[in-house]
């Protein structure tokens, strides 16, 4: 685990936006563990999370394994996420275009379902997690209707848990899916490996307590 990795996991738990205790997931899954990114809900957490993800972005690019020409957000969640990246990767020396899309089309104006600079290049699509991979099928699908290229996905948290409900446990993870699906790269800022590895290091007995659910949540829903 890297510091970067350490300091979101750790920005996270004091932001309350990742907490400990017992959640039943959409799934069903009774989880020992809930990340909530919509809790990043003010100015200062949304410039110190778009750090976070510019930071993990030029990393990815730096290694070849993505290519972004430009970022997408998709609607909603990943509207001001990708605002707040486009604005961060523009501070850090790397001034990008940066779009997103309408959930209904404009049938007035200028029209349209895409608000920002034309999808062009490779695009990253930013976003919060990746759940059914619902947003992620719907934007690639957008950026390939506009002649763009979908590089690569960007999220705070893999959760690294397997398709399914609490009964039936698929192969692979939503982001595994996603990644044969459309061939393209998912990368994380962090990972459920880099939370365990935090909560195994961590001598904060009000959250190392939950490190043997979440290995044991692990265990019954890993990928």
């Amino acid at each position: 685990m890297s510091t970067l990795q350490q300091n979101f996991i750790q920005f996270c738990i004091d932001s309350k936006v990742l907490r400990f205790g017992e959640f039943k997931t959409k799934a069903g899954r009774l989880s020992p563990y809930f990340f909530n990114a919509g809790l990043f809900n003010t100015g200062s957490m949304l410039h110190t999370l778009s750090d976070f993800y510019a930071k993990t972005l030029i990393a990815a690019i730096d290694t070849g394994r993505v290519k972004c020409d430009m970022v997408f957000g998709p609607a909603y969640k990943g509207i001001p996420l990708g605002c707040a990246v486009a604005i961060r990767m523009a501070e850090l020396g790397r001034d990008l275009p940066f779009a997103f899309n309408r959930k209904e089309a404009k049938d007035h104006g200028e029209g349209g379902s895409i608000v920002g600079a034309p999808l062009q290049g490779n695009v990253v699509i930013i976003d919060d997690v990746i759940s059914a991979g619902t947003s992620v099928r719907e934007s690639v699908d957008l950026i390939r209707a506009n002649g763009a290229v979908p590089s690569g996905v960007l999220i705070a948290l893999d959760r690294m848990e397997c398709a399914g409900n609490a009964d039936t446990v698929k192969k692979k993870s939503a982001v595994q899916e996603v990644e044969e699906r459309y061939g393209i790269p998912v990368c994380s800022i962090a990972s459920l490996k880099d939370l365990m590895s935090y909560l195994k290091n961590s001598e904060a007995t009000e959250i190392k307590q939950y490190e043997k659910a979440i290995e044991a949540y692990r265990k019954a829903y890993g990928a």
